[in-house]
């Protein structure tokens, strides 16, 4: 019996045998590493636990909360916060931003700009990304850029109110200056471990060029105040009381919102070029919507979307805005939609349950222990709050044991970060800076938590 030798194909003059050792353990380790996913895959889907009341469960959360994000947050904050980013890219100057927000602008109004936007903006962890991106696209430094994407979904002055009526007003004025003080904390944290790239940063913004302004700093104004007063009055939430500012701005928040809307149309068509033909028709079927329909997601809706037609088939900078808008559209949603899913199964919607027992969150957060804090910290972490949410669910769990330090670390961890949150954001910023910023939150969310349970304990 012979045995047949392969043969060895003849190896280049050039070829160093050194080198040829080492392409060869690349590429050992490549077909290692492609054989290990293989084999997580395969055990993955051998032992799935289909048929399990608790994985099926969970399965079908994870569809629910992702049904409940599209219906209540895409057309309402995404979209709008879609277009604002869009702006910044577009209608902004890179010095403006450079010189408000930039790594080498004033810092007392840097971060005193970025730390209470939240204030105004009212976003979630997820809305507040488009538009964290586009200000840091455009040459923010990272540490206000930073102060602002934790203060735009923590500093919720209406989830700050509901707090204080619903928890106590303790509760609710530790969560006011906690969150303001981690803005302000976590952004200079940011800013001084990267402070090598930051000031690569400023050696290249002290080298461009000061671009001439094509419009005046107001019309600009304008034309975001617009916009965002769209966004905030149309995820304008319902109060507990029934009289009051809240309410009352709550009762006629779509009168406001429209109003805005149609602002919004005059100065597109009056500064920014769009024909007055196109605003007529995306403004009349909206109009008819309002009327017509009683749920006024509707005419939202229809705007939204002739908004999007309008500027996306006209030419010049309305079509440069669409393209921007749609870029951020397209890196960010399927990010958040894949995020929403496996939030779903492993913590379920507000009252449902995932593939993690909701018992054995309140037994964990019971006390003041740094278990407990640290526990309620990255659990809120990493699972979703639309806003005000946190509080009817921080009701429950209070309800079910949960100690007064754990509580405040909830608040001032989940509201500013989820998981949909934490993927879109190692798009934006990279893994370091993201595992960074994310675990600058937990870690002051804990001490902050433990330091409030002994002193109200």
């Amino acid at each position: 019996m012979s045995t047949e030798v392969c043969p060895v194909p003849p190896r280049a003059a050039t070829e160093q045998p050194e080198a040829k050792s080492a392409v060869s353990l690349d590429v050992w380790r490549n077909e290692w590493k492609t054989l290990l996913t293989i084999l997580v895959v395969f055990l993955g889907a051998y032992y799935l636990p289909v048929g399990s009341a608790r994985f099926d469960n969970a399965v079908l959360e994870s569809f629910h909360l992702l049904k409940w994000y599209a219906q209540e947050h895409v057309l309402l904050c995404l979209v709008p916060a879609f277009f604002i980013a869009g702006a910044i890219g577009v209608f902004v100057s890179q010095a403006s931003v450079i010189r408000y927000l930039g790594a080498r602008a004033n810092k007392v109004l840097a971060y005193g700009v970025a730390s209470v936007s939240g204030t105004i903006l009212a976003v979630c962890s997820c809305t507040v990304l488009p538009l964290f991106a586009g200000i840091y696209r455009m040459g923010a430094g990272l540490g206000p850029a930073s102060a602002f994407l934790y203060s735009g979904p923590a500093i919720n002055i209406l989830a700050i109110v509901l707090t204080a009526r619903v928890l106590g007003i303790q509760l609710g004025l530790a969560r006011a200056v906690g969150a303001v003080l981690f803005s302000v904390i976590i952004g200079l944290a940011m800013h001084f471990i990267f402070r090598k790239e930051e000031q690569e940063k400023v050696d290249a913004q002290m080298a461009m060029p000061e671009p001439e302004a094509t419009r005046p700093l107001w019309q600009t104004s304008l034309y975001f105040a617009s916009m965002v007063a769209v966004l905030v009055f149309a995820n304008w939430g319902k109060p507990e009381a029934t009289s009051g500012f809240f309410s009352t701005v709550h009762a006629i928040k779509w009168i406001l919102t429209g109003a805005a809307a149609a602002f919004l149309g005059l100065l597109l068509a009056r500064w920014f070029g769009l024909g007055w033909a196109r605003l007529a028709a995306v403004g009349v079927p909206t109009a008819l919507a309002a009327v017509l329909f009683p749920e006024q997601i509707v005419a939202f809706t229809i705007g939204s979307v002739g908004l999007a037609i309008a500027t996306s088939t006209d030419c010049g900078p309305m079509r440069e805005w669409f393209n921007a808008s749609w870029a951020f559209a397209k890196q960010i949603l399927p990010l958040l939609f894949f995020g929403i899913l496996v939030s779903g199964i492993l913590l379920g919607r507000p009252g449902h349950e995932g593939l993690i027992p909701s018992e054995w969150v309140a037994t964990l957060v019971g006390g003041n222990s740094l278990s407990a804090n640290l526990f309620a910290s990255v659990v809120a972490a990493f699972m979703y709050f639309a806003t005000l949410t946190e509080v009817p669910i921080l009701l429950g769990l209070i309800g079910s044991g949960m100690g007064d330090g754990p509580a405040l670390a909830l608040l001032l961890a989940g509201p500013a970060l989820s998981l949909p949150n934490m993927l879109v954001l190692r798009s934006i910023m990279g893994t370091k800076k993201t595992v960074v910023f994310v675990g600058l939150v937990i870690v002051l969310a804990t001490v902050t938590g433990m330091f409030y349970g002994w002193l109200v304990g």
